[in-house]
């Protein structure tokens, strides 16, 4: 696969290709890339716009998604809403994401993630979380013009705060829940637009179109549109 690049280019501090902090992950991805060579396999840049109003934090790439495409939600299901939504919302320029070398754009946003390493299982260790949580604490400083935070999950939830330096304790995750971080910067809430979510219908497309709305309205970006192209 050729070499991926992240929308904005980032400081080593905020992503490294070839980070190897978390053994469990390292040892994870070296197993991947013997069994599967056409994967990406290593840590997954964030995508999107340079200088967001809205930042996107999911929890971790998908074994056979992002890790596999190089793109946060990338091949796998939880991208098909995720991208589809962000499209109606007027923050995608198509959309479905197929590739990380297809012609599709964020416009006003952009997708990080809380681990940038495929965990076993989808499910990263509280350590992990930690260690990994540099790189988004660094990435974040350099963006600028955030309005809205929006956060697929607790996981995702809980490993902003981090990173901004808050305390858990005083923004409780919920669904749709809005906490006022700053003068200037606002989090919303979503459960993650998984399978299982979508499946089961904690999380219908119109209950996330819902919360991508109301984060465009903070953030003062997107606008509606009507019907997706083929």
């Amino acid at each position: 696969m050729s070499e991926l690049r992240a929308a904005t280019p980032l400081a080593p501090a905020a992503y490294d290709p070839d980070c190897t902090r978390c053994p469990r992950l390292a040892r994870f991805l070296g197993d991947i890339r013997a069994s599967h060579p056409d994967y990406w396999a290593r840590p997954v840049p964030s995508f999107g716009a340079a200088r967001p109003r809205i930042v996107i934090v999911g929890l971790a790439p998908g074994l056979h998604g992002a890790n596999r495409t190089g793109r946060p939600f990338t091949g796998d299901h939880a991208g098909l809403l995720l991208y589809e939504t962000l499209y109606q919302a007027g923050l995608a320029s198509r959309p479905h994401s197929h590739s990380a070398d297809d012609p599709l754009r964020l416009i006003d946003a952009r997708i990080v993630n809380t681990v940038k390493c495929v965990p076993p299982q989808n499910r990263p260790l509280p350590q992990e979380v930690r260690r990994c949580n540099g790189y988004l604490a660094a990435e974040l400083q350099q963006l600028r013009t955030v309005r809205v935070y929006l956060a697929l999950g607790r996981v995702a939830h809980d490993g902003l705060l981090m990173a901004l330096g808050l305390r858990r304790s005083a923004y409780p995750f919920a669904h749709g829940r809005e906490h006022v971080l700053d003068a200037t910067r606002s989090l919303i809430d979503s459960y993650h637009c998984s399978r299982y979510n979508t499946a089961t219908r904690r999380l219908t497309a119109a209950m996330f179109r819902e919360v991508v709305a109301r984060a465009c309205e903070l953030a003062a970006v997107g606008h509606v549109r009507r019907a997706a192209p083929d």
